[in-house]
């Protein structure tokens, strides 16, 4: 094999590498990280909504969402699968199916506010994501 075509066999190598590798990406509603910050931001979204001691922190749920488009961008997705995703019935579902298990799991009651601000405060004590999204009035 001369060294031309030996080139020409790793550059094609490389080249279906690197495009096998680009369609392995899961979808967007199927990545662990994204996924999880979605549902964190809405189970604080649902908290605030909910709780009337309880407020969001708008900076910092703007900036996590910015850091979150830059690790998705990172990790091979397009501003168009971002978009894509905002309108995307299935992944939006899924989101509240999580968000629904995890307020139920941990206590909340639909109609009862107190059950909303007792997980909202535990949150924000914790310092998880959905808490540093949170302020307690």
């Amino acid at each position: 094999m001369s060294r031309t075509t030996k080139f020409a066999a790793m550059t094609a190598a490389a080249l279906m590498t690197a495009a096998a590798g680009a369609t392995a990406l899961p979808p967007l509603e199927d990545n662990p990280r994204i996924m999880h910050e979605l549902v964190a931001g809405e189970v604080g979204y649902q908290i605030q909504k909910h709780c009337p001691t309880i407020s969001p922190r708008y900076l910092r749920a703007i900036s996590r969402l910015g850091k979150l488009k830059e690790y998705a961008l990172s990790e091979g997705y397009t501003e168009e699968e971002m978009r894509a995703l905002d309108g995307n019935e299935a992944a939006k579902a899924k989101r509240d199916a999580l968000v629904a298990e995890y307020l139920f799991e941990n206590g909340v009651v639909e109609g009862d506010p107190d059950s909303y601000c007792r997980l909202g405060l535990e949150e924000i004590e914790k310092n998880t994501l959905t808490g540093w999204l949170l302020r307690a009035n």
